[in-house]
């Protein structure tokens, strides 16, 4: 650590480093959210096989953002991020209307995990794709999970079009507020 990182850090100037987890079921569009909060998006997007580890920077954070693969084949995988996690960002296919039973399992699954359970872990959802003609509302999407529910932690829902980037600065700002380290 150089001169300028230490004194940055004694005046706390430098920012807080801060884990999420982005989780939803496969294909929702949690890398092209990611990608789209990267500082240089990649134009390229391939299925995420296991996780990815992007980085991204707000205005008073630095994320560390663990992009995990949403095939069942490897939700199992997601339990073992949880405890070091400070927020969770979960990401809805809005037009996805026959899996939504199975993104309501995984995400009661989530919450009521040990490691989850007992935590006041902000919560984002990105209701996704509202660009596609058959989208939910957030509000829609909010009542088949069933969000309302949710009484000790603090969660916010956005309507977003990850491709555009359009919700994701709104959620960002959210969660900015919300994170504490």
């Amino acid at each position: 650590m150089g001169l300028l990182d230490k004194l940055s850090g004694w005046l706390g100037l430098r920012k807080k480093e801060v884990s999420v987890l982005c989780l939803g079921l496969d294909n929702s569009g949690k890398t092209t959210i990611i990608n789209q909060l990267k500082p240089t998006p990649e134009q390229e997007r391939v299925p995420t096989i296991g996780f990815n580890v992007e980085r991204f920077k707000s205005s008073s954070l630095s994320f560390t953002a663990f992009d995990m693969s949403g095939q069942s084949r490897y939700r199992n995988l997601w339990e073992h991020y949880y405890k070091e996690s400070h927020a969770i960002i979960f990401v809805i296919d809005s037009s996805d209307k026959l899996r939504m039973v199975v993104a309501k399992e995984e995400l009661d699954t989530l919450l009521s995990h040990e490691d989850i359970h007992s935590k006041k872990i902000p919560l984002l959802f990105f209701a996704n794709k509202m660009d596609l003609q058959d989208a939910m509302s957030s509000v829609k999407v909010s009542q088949m999970l069933c969000l309302e529910s949710i009484k000790d932690k603090p969660w916010h829902i956005c309507a977003s079009n990850g491709i555009k980037g359009e919700g994701l600065q709104e959620g960002l700002d959210w969660l900015q507020g919300k994170v504490s380290v």
